[in-house]
């Protein structure tokens, strides 16, 4: 079975080169995983890979990264993810004949927020996917069904500031994770409501990066705005508390 969601890997590269034009050189962008098949039942999901269409679209996505700031490239367990950044990884290294790291693989660009996967999917079939994601938002779901939605997005931006601290000033990195993740970091750090925002297409995300100690965060969606922390970040990089 396959779903139809817009690709957006261009959007995501044109922010990018926005602000690598802008001489910011600190940037980590978390992306959507490629395009990829679905299946049937839950116990299935972690290991769905990416379509023949998927497989290209990260390839060209690598292709189309700049040489320089080199890439750092971390990704969600699940293997289409994993697949994706491999994907990302060696277009790269096609079109610019420079090797990278290997992926590095961390759980909170996994699906963390989902504490009890069967009620949670038994729920989603029964609401649909917006109204289960705004009952989500609204704490109407139980903490025991679905981490609080502004502890996620907390936690997430937190990963991604940690990231951008521990990046050399000729890295960017990128993190292919799931449209579940992306959602409560462009709802409430970015300010974009589901409803408005839309779907997350493959490859589509949100970008961090640093400005004079300072950092932010943007979308194709959205101008840059002031990274926001109900707690601070490690010493060293300024979010706004």
């Amino acid at each position: 079975m396959n779903r139809k969601y817009p690709v957006r890997s261009d959007q995501t590269l044109t922010v990018i080169q926005q602000l690598l034009n802008q001489n910011i050189t600190k940037i980590v962008a978390i992306i959507r995983h490629s395009a990829r098949f679905y299946g049937t039942t839950p116990g299935s999901e972690p290991f769905m890979g990416l379509t023949p269409d998927g497989m290209e679209y990260a390839l060209e996505m690598g292709q189309n990264l700049p040489a320089a700031p080199l890439p750092r490239l971390y990704s969600s367990p699940f293997g289409r993810c994993i697949e994706t950044a491999y994907l990302i990884d060696k277009g790269f290294t096609r079109r610019h004949g420079i090797l990278l790291p290997h992926n590095q693989p961390r759980e909170l660009l996994a699906p963390f927020y989902i504490k009890d996967i069967k009620k949670a999917l038994n729920l989603l079939k029964e609401q649909g996917t917006h109204t289960y994601i705004r009952n989500w938002f609204s704490n109407r779901l139980d903490e025991t069904v679905m981490e609080n939605p502004k502890k996620t997005c907390d936690s997430l931006t937190r990963f991604m500031l940690d990231c951008l601290q521990d990046l050399a000033d000729n890295e960017v990195a990128i993190c292919v994770s799931h449209d579940w993740n992306i959602f409560p970091l462009k709802e409430f750090a970015l300010g974009l409501p589901h409803e408005d925002a839309g779907d997350v297409g493959y490859l589509d995300g949100v970008v961090f990066f640093e400005n004079n100690g300072q950092a932010f965060m943007t979308s194709y969606q959205t101008d840059p705005q002031p990274v926001v922390l109900r707690q601070a970040p490690r010493a060293g990089l300024s979010a706004m508390p």
